[in-house]
């Protein structure tokens, strides 16, 4: 009992970490100027498409499209009501995000793919050319050899196969360690921004995906621990 109150109280603090994250995205692309050369309220630059401002914004959308697709998978493997109701706060959370990271894109009107054949965690490096703890080159055309891992913390395309052949409490700790797996590569990246990001705007949602993320993490420490599973090494 002990337990599932501290798991309700973990998911109370997710859940209101991510409906700030909505209302910020939402102020930050008010906020965005109409004119094509300036964002956000000190009015600075327009970021450049090799910079990390646009390759944060570039390599998240594509990592929470994951999140999205593997929590519609296990959504439909269970019928455990935690891993459901977490499932869809997860979904529903990283598509809104999504929704801001490409609306800033389109702001800024730049390309929603990597410039040069650039790799999606190149802006990671600061150099706008180097690789930097992601794997393939960027693009699904350039991930042969890396069965679609594109970015740290995605799964495979086995992977989610596999999960989509799971049921039951197989589904759920497998669903649960990659979540893990992928909100550890998506707290670095968002960690990444926070550092070398320029956009002010872009640096507080960065900050936020690190707090919610980091709660959704130890809520799903315990809810593995309840299946007498442990997160991957």
């Amino acid at each position: 009992m002990e337990r599932r109150k501290t798991r309700r109280v973990r998911r109370a603090g997710a859940s209101a970490v991510a409906l700030a994250l909505l209302f910020a995205g939402t102020a930050a692309i008010a906020s965005a100027r109409g004119d094509g050369h300036e964002v956000g309220e000190g009015g600075a630059r327009v970021p450049g498409a090799s910079s990390a401002d646009a390759g944060f914004a570039r390599g998240m959308a594509v990592h929470h499209q994951q999140a999205v697709e593997m929590s519609f998978i296990v959504r439909d493997r269970t019928d455990d009501e935690d891993v459901r109701r977490l499932a869809y706060d997860i979904a529903n959370t990283q598509a809104n995000q999504r929704g801001m990271l490409l609306g800033r894109l389109d702001l800024w009107e730049l390309p929603k793919v990597a410039p040069g054949g650039e790799g999606p965690m190149a802006w990671m490096a600061g150099t706008g050319g180097h690789e930097h703890g992601g794997h393939g080159s960027g693009g699904a055309e350039g991930a042969s050899g890396t069965d679609g891992v594109l970015m740290a913390g995605m799964a495979s395309r086995s992977e989610l196969k596999r999960l989509g052949r799971l049921d039951g409490e197989q589904a759920e700790v497998f669903f649960l360690q990659l979540m893990t797996d992928h909100h550890k590569g998506g707290v670095a990246m968002a960690e990444a921004c926070a550092s070398l990001c320029s956009v002010p705007v872009e640096q507080r949602l960065a900050r936020g995906m690190v707090e919610g993320q980091q709660s959704e993490l130890g809520l799903m420490r315990d809810m593995l621990a309840e299946r007498e599973a442990v997160p991957r090494p």
